[in-house]
């Protein structure tokens, strides 16, 4: 019995050591992607862009993020707003943008086709048919830019391979500890993820900050009504791009996610969701997240460690690598300087992480944007759904 405890906690011990693998690897990753030379912009290559804007109701500082849009330098741009009901109150937010902006074309649509589950999806349906150009780019309402946000973006598709491009992001908060414990898990969680894929195996996804590609490859991959039932459209749309052949662009500069204020409830609800994005896409990537939690480990092998110098060492060696991660990747790379300030939230952002995961393998409901969901093989089924649906799509998974 004493043989058989000592094998298991070596064992035990030797999986613990993980996560610091996984944090020296986004450092490497971060490095080698900041210090590359990405796509520069071309003043001679400035194709017309339709931006598409699917909205309901209003985030924090929302005016300001259109804002943004609407003082592009860029020659050729339209902004494409829709939203599902006209008493929504974007509208007055949208219809002061187009007498502001007089010389930028801005449309307002409605009457949103109901293709499938994925709200946000139809209303990219009806925006596709509408725009006037061949390169499209999807933007949150929660996403603020800079003003040569557009011309790097379409540096990118120079390269006639690029059929998408993404852009990573950091966000800014009112100071409430749900919405900075977000913020700081984008920056030096979320983000080390993407960029230690992008090292890895290239990008074969997109961020929902920037969903850009060209009409041609949207085509090729059936539309925006193939994401129409889908979760994770962001992820559906690189993912079926690089699938047919096409290359999938990760920018450098990243964009801005402005968040409102978020109880603590309000965060854990949140982060269940993008756990499940995760969990449903990819499903063996979700699961390989348990070897990234760095916290739970370290104090397990202190917990279990033979010598309290062992015990000591895993600590000390989660306390410097965590840091170091996440200063290298949010601070250094991303430029985040709510990070900066709030470092030592990243233990507390870890805690909560591990526990999101856990909970993700126990939960497939989710509230979005006022509405109720289960998440079936990644699909949207909405909650009033009848048992027979639910439990059809659930024995469908297989």
């Amino acid at each position: 019995m004493h043989d058989t405890w000592n094998i298991l906690r070596w064992f035990l011990l030797v999986l613990a050591v993980a996560p610091f693998g996984f944090y020296l690897l986004s450092m490497w990753s971060a490095v080698s992607f900041f210090r590359r030379r990405g796509p520069a912009a071309d003043e001679s290559f400035t194709p017309a862009i339709s931006i598409l804007k699917p909205c309901r109701g209003l985030d924090r500082e929302i005016y300001e993020n259109f804002l943004s849009f609407c003082r592009q330098d860029y020659p050729h741009y339209e902004i494409l707003f829709a939203v599902a009901d006209r008493q929504d109150p974007v509208v007055p937010v949208v219809e002061r943008l187009v007498r502001e902006f007089p010389a930028v074309p801005i449309r307002l649509l409605e009457r949103i086709p109901t293709v499938g589950a994925n709200g946000k999806v139809n209303k990219l349906v009806r925006l596709a048919a509408e725009a006037r150009h061949d390169l499209l780019v999807v933007s949150d309402s929660d996403v603020r830019v800079t003003p040569d946000y557009l011309r790097r973006v379409a540096a990118a598709f120079r390269d006639p391979q690029v059929g998408a491009a993404t852009t990573m992001y950091r966000a800014e908060t009112e100071g409430s500890l749900g919405a900075e414990l977000e913020a700081v898990g984008i920056t030096s969680e979320f983000q080390a993820g993407v960029l230690s894929a992008w090292r890895l195996e290239g990008v074969k996804f997109a961020l929902g900050a920037t969903m850009a590609c060209t009409r041609e490859a949207l085509e090729a991959i059936g539309g925006f009504e193939a994401l129409a039932d889908y979760h994770s459209d962001d992820y559906e749309l690189g993912s079926r791009i690089a699938a047919r052949g096409y290359r999938v662009e990760l920018l450098r500069d990243p964009v801005t996610l402005v968040h409102g204020r978020q109880r603590f409830g309000e965060f854990a609800a949140h982060q269940l969701r993008w756990a499940l994005t995760t969990r449903f896409a990819r499903p063996g990537g979700h699961f390989g997240l348990l070897l990234t939690f760095g916290l739970p480990w370290s104090l397990l092998a202190a917990a279990i460690a033979p010598a309290q110098w062992i015990a000591a060492a895993y600590l000390s060696a989660y306390l410097v690598l965590r840091t170091a991660a996440a200063w290298t990747v949010g601070v250094w790379g991303l430029g985040d300087p709510l990070l900066r300030r709030r470092m030592w939230l990243v233990p507390l952002r870890d805690a909560t992480g591990f526990v999101t995961w856990i909970a993700s393998y126990f939960c497939t409901r989710i509230e979005w944007r006022g509405s109720a969901f289960y998440v079936v093989d990644g699909k949207l089924v909405p909650a009033d759904a009848s048992a027979e649906v639910v439990e059809a799509r659930t024995s469908a998974r297989g």
